[in-house]
């Protein structure tokens, strides 16, 4: 009984709810009003350069003994393309307001892991580099200027992978490091 009376009294005078809510008041509307969009912080606004519509994809030059990395590696930048981006792949280049274009100038292969008693390599890597430009059309800036970029997959033989299975990893991974790369710098 006596814990109720002293409920009702806090309620009553009402001092030790206006304080605390008060104040949480004053400060969302002072951060509210303020904004963040000024201080360069949050916006809505895209990731992605706005007055570029289409993209030309040469296929990337391959400068290593390993064919058809190339290939993955235009397939995947132009899935993510089409996917991640506001931008259409054009097969005309005449029609396209950006050029992008590459090299594949590495593929490693480097050991993880090796079985102790035999010696013999559990699990690999598969590392891909490659040099990336994209180029403006319109003004003829570069947007990415012979830009150096890797990316690496494993594998393991015991799994039923090789290293198609990790160098198709590896493109992918590669394709979504570039597409991060056409975002506007912030």
């Amino acid at each position: 009984m006596k814990r109720q009376n002293l409920k009702d009294n806090r309620l009553s005078t009402g001092r030790g709810i206006f304080v605390p809510v008060s104040s949480c008041i004053l400060v969302l509307c002072t951060l509210g009003l303020s904004g963040c969009a000024e201080l360069n912080g949050y916006s809505n606004q895209s990731l992605f350069p706005q007055d570029i519509k289409t993209v030309y994809l040469e296929m990337f030059d391959n400068q290593t003994f390993r064919r058809g990395a190339e290939y993955e590696l235009s397939d995947a930048l132009s899935k993510r393309i089409e996917v991640e981006t506001p931008y259409k792949i054009v097969s005309n280049r005449d029609r396209a307001d950006t050029i992008m274009s590459g090299q594949i100038v590495s593929i490693g292969e480097t050991a993880l892991s090796t079985e102790r008693e035999t010696g013999l390599v559990l699990e690999k890597e598969v590392e891909l580099t490659a040099l990336v430009d994209w180029k403006n059309l319109k003004t003829g800036e570069l947007l990415i200027d012979n830009f150096s970029l890797s990316a690496t997959a494993s594998y393991s033989e015991y799994q039923q992978q090789d290293i198609k299975y990790a160098s198709n990893l590896a493109a992918n991974n590669l394709a979504r490091k570039i597409v991060e790369l056409m975002e506007v710098k912030w």
